[in-house]
């Protein structure tokens, strides 16, 4: 069977779609508290000044595409208190494209973020993509156009989640992987009007069209596999050969998704192995993992996409150090490219946000300090 092949990639090639965050139920809404430095400084190295950051709104949005009606998860995070008079900006996070992805990639990020006492109030919200995480997974015909519309309309949607925070687009957005890629494309296209976008670790090829291309050819073994997923029956075998299985789980975080094998514990192989089987949970990987997701089609156009935001708005690349070859390729191509602002390396893989989360945290913060807390 010509799908066949793919069941043997190359051990350096772009991963397979396990890439992405831990697998924990849900919030409800109540009061956090975590310790906070009352400086624009940032130290991770001692203990902080206790301050209060709720978690409020967190649940569901319906998002009504193609005649259906998709219950998005969302969470948000604020600080009270004091930080209610200064001035406002919100963060989207949006996770990685993965079967895997869930709000909890970001949370310790935005944890770190909105506990910051600083001249504004950051307050942040994660989303689930449809067909990912907690949201809804209903059997789309799912490509990059529809995730980008998804995105565009859960940022400017009248009855959004969102839409008291970004109504006169105060606004940054944080995206990993494939996410910032569609955050960017966006963005030129005018859809979205953010005034700062991160791109953590971006990708724009799903995991064979980066190891084996596009040509015509290739392109109708991807449709071949790609169907395949999709059946109701073999659909649900082939998936669960690709991707739902504990130990393929544990080999992919261990050489691609996580820098250090010893951060994969069994606790976090167990909860994305949950994730995988949840109804509707190949449908959205099937696209993924065949390149229907991909926002561009060549490096090329992947670094003129981020060359329209020249002079528009402010964009931080955050590479990772040890992401695949052919991954970290692509992020080395954005070095010093036109409309990037600024480019720095962290520790990590393909998912540094969730490993290393406090070091991310601290670029990021430094790139809202330089681009905003010193105007507020």
């Amino acid at each position: 069977m010509a799908s066949a092949a793919f069941l043997r990639l190359p051990s350096s090639s772009y991963p397979l779609p396990f890439n992405s965050a831990r697998s924990i139920s849900p919030r409800a809404s109540k009061s956090l508290f975590f310790a906070v430095k009352a400086s624009t400084s940032i130290d991770y190295s001692a203990a902080s000044k206790p301050s209060s950051i709720s978690t409020s709104n967190s649940g569901s949005w319906k998002w009504k595409f193609d005649g259906k009606s998709v219950n998005i998860h969302f969470e948000r995070l604020e600080r009270g208190g004091a930080a209610a008079d200064q001035p406002r900006k919100d963060i989207l996070l949006v996770p990685t494209v993965s079967d895997v992805s869930t709000v909890e990639e970001w949370r310790s990020v935005a944890e770190e973020i909105v506990g910051k006492n600083g001249g504004i109030n950051w307050s942040a919200t994660i989303l689930d993509w449809p067909g990912l995480g907690y949201s809804d997974r209903p059997k789309l015909d799912y490509n990059a156009d529809v995730m980008e519309r998804f995105l565009v309309d859960f940022v400017t949607s009248p009855d959004s989640p969102v839409a008291n925070f970004v109504a006169d687009n105060e606004y940054v957005v944080f995206g990993g992987g494939h996410a910032a890629t569609i955050a960017v494309r966006a963005t030129k296209n005018g859809f979205l009007k953010p005034k700062a976008i991160a791109a953590v670790a971006p990708t724009w090829a799903g995991p064979l069209p980066i190891v084996f291309g596009k040509d015509s050819n290739m392109e109708t073994r991807y449709g071949l596999l790609r169907g395949t997923l999709r059946a109701p029956a073999v659909g649900w075998m082939m998936y669960n050969v690709l991707v739902s299985n504990e130990k393929a789980i544990q080999s992919q975080y261990k050489s691609h998704v996580y820098a250090n094998p010893e951060n994969v514990t069994p606790e976090i192989v167990e909860s994305r192995y949950a994730l995988t089987k949840r109804k509707g949970a190949r449908y959205v990987p099937a696209a993924f993992l065949t390149g229907l997701l991909d926002p561009v089609s060549s490096r090329e156009e992947f670094v003129q996409l981020f060359a329209g935001l020249e002079g528009r708005v402010p964009v931080l690349v955050v590479s990772s150090s040890d992401s695949p070859k052919r991954s970290k390729a692509e992020m080395e191509a954005l070095k010093g490219a036109k409309g990037v602002s600024k480019f720095v390396e962290v520790p990590g893989a393909l998912l540094p946000q969730e490993e290393y989360p406090k070091v991310v945290a601290e670029e990021l913060y430094r790139f809202l300090l330089e681009n905003f807390e010193s105007k507020a």
